[in-house]
């Protein structure tokens, strides 16, 4: 994507924010526009969802929004810059994209149900396609990919059994389930991180291992049960490898 496309994509996405994913955040459903309506007839008590709801929101990136993206178009990635929008406390899309094929040494392939993504985790994520999985897979299995499989990336959600916000629900975060190579092999986390053959295993630990230099966060079936079908690849902060 180059840096004209960039801008009038930024262009295009001009318009009236629509809130997404998890509900309104105004009491009674209202949209952010009402909030802002009943801000401006006088109401001193509206609520930290409803100040969130009806602020303003900006389309055009930062510097170092644009930084990332110019990083990210520079890995061969196709992608889409998506608007900014909050969707409840502790829930929103900030500075996210919309991958739609990634680049490896000698292709571009494809990737599946993949949502909103900060900038940041897709840049990881374009490098590990590249240098960590499509390498990997050339190099263990004798074929290229041709897509990598997701559980998706943005949820408005809790960790499981906590009150805390997952990474999920800053985009932040992408479940990967399985990979699909040009000879027409598929390879799933569920069936063959311990029960493929001997070449596969390999190739799921050094592509595990792989994301762990790129990632914040990595978590794999030798985790716990919850993880025991895909790997959960989080931002690019402190690192914890499991």
């Amino acid at each position: 994507m180059t840096g004209n496309a960039l801008l009038r994509g930024w262009t295009l996405l001009a318009g009236a924010l629509a809130l997404a994913g998890c509900g309104s955040l105004v009491p009674g459903g209202g949209s952010g526009a009402a909030a802002g309506s009943a801000s401006r007839a006088g109401s001193t008590q509206a609520s930290p969802a409803a100040r969130i709801a009806s602020a303003p929101q900006s389309y055009a990136p930062d510097s170092a929004e644009r930084g990332c993206l110019a990083d990210l178009g520079a890995t061969g990635a196709r992608f889409q810059p998506l608007p900014d929008t909050y969707a409840a406390p502790g829930c929103n899309k900030l500075g996210t994209v919309q991958l739609s094929a990634l680049a490896g040494d000698r292709s571009t392939f494809g990737v599946s149900n993949l949502g909103p993504v900060r900038c940041g985790t897709a840049k990881a994520f374009s490098d590990w396609a590249r240098f960590g999985v499509d390498r990997a897979a050339r190099q263990i299995l004798g074929s290229p990919i041709a897509r990598i499989e997701t559980m998706g990336s943005y949820s408005c959600r809790n960790v499981a059994g906590t009150e805390r916000r997952s990474a999920h629900a800053r985009a932040e975060a992408i479940d990967v389930s399985g990979f699909v190579l040009e000879d027409g092999r598929r390879i799933m986390l569920r069936r063959d991180w311990r029960g493929g053959d001997a070449a596969t295993r390999e190739f799921l630990r050094v592509v595990h291992k792989s994301a762990c230099k790129r990632f914040g966060t990595v978590l794999g079936p030798d985790y716990n049960a919850a993880h025991e079908d895909h790997f959960h690849l989080e931002g690019t902060g402190g690192k914890f490898c499991r």
